[in-house]
């Protein structure tokens, strides 16, 4: 069962980061919404230091913009043309990433990503849409550090979260967990054609 994982210690600054990521996604911060940082340090119960720290993390996520003078709000809805440039710059990252694997997977890795689609299936059972979306990208983000480490992650993370302040793609949750299993599946039996296909069908 996926509940048998050991539990992520998080830091307090994570936490508060994981919560706001959780805002956005669900949309209870909405495109152009202006943070407070007082408003936050009261909410959270910490100081202003902080809580300045998260809003960098999250700008550099591309989930919030920063301007002097004016201060931090949620970034904007991308319009179409700059939509279907993410999702390139996205699948070219993720295809770039299944072919340098190299079959380096392991059974334990193989483990561990089934073990995520039984959280993203779960999620969808559930009805918890941000949890869906959460799951979903850490599917991802387990393959592109495989490949990649930290360096290849911190270059694809930006796309992934960018996409997701206007992702109206509705899918039924065994057409989305099926999806992601066709690249498990892929990567399983070594065939990079079959698994860069699967990718780009996933990203759209």
């Amino acid at each position: 069962m996926a509940g048998s994982r050991p539990t992520k210690i998080l830091s307090v600054k994570d936490q508060i980061a994981e919560q706001l990521r959780s805002d956005i996604i669900s949309g209870d911060l909405a495109p152009n919404t202006k943070l407070n940082e007082k408003e936050l340090a009261e909410r959270f119960g910490l100081s202003r230091g902080p809580i300045r720290d998260v809003i960098l993390q999250l700008t550099k996520e591309g989930l919030l913009i920063s301007k002097n003078n004016v201060g931090a709000s949620v970034n904007s809805v991308l319009d179409t043309s700059m939509q279907k440039l993410m999702i390139n710059l996205r699948r070219n990252i993720e295809v770039y990433a299944i072919e340098q694997l190299h079959g380096s997977l392991t059974e334990k890795d193989f483990a561990e990503l089934d073990k995520i689609l039984d959280d993203l299936q779960g999620a969808f059972e559930n009805e918890d849409y941000t949890q869906v979306t959460k799951v979903d990208i850490s599917f991802h983000r387990y393959i592109i550090y495989k490949a990649g480490g930290d360096e290849l992650v911190n270059i694809w993370y930006p796309f992934v979260m960018r996409m997701r302040l206007n992702y109206k793609r509705i899918t039924s949750g065994d057409a989305c967990v099926n999806e992601h299993r066709l690249i498990v599946e892929a990567l399983r039996s070594g065939e990079v054609s079959k698994a860069t296909k699967a990718v780009k069908a996933n990203i759209r």
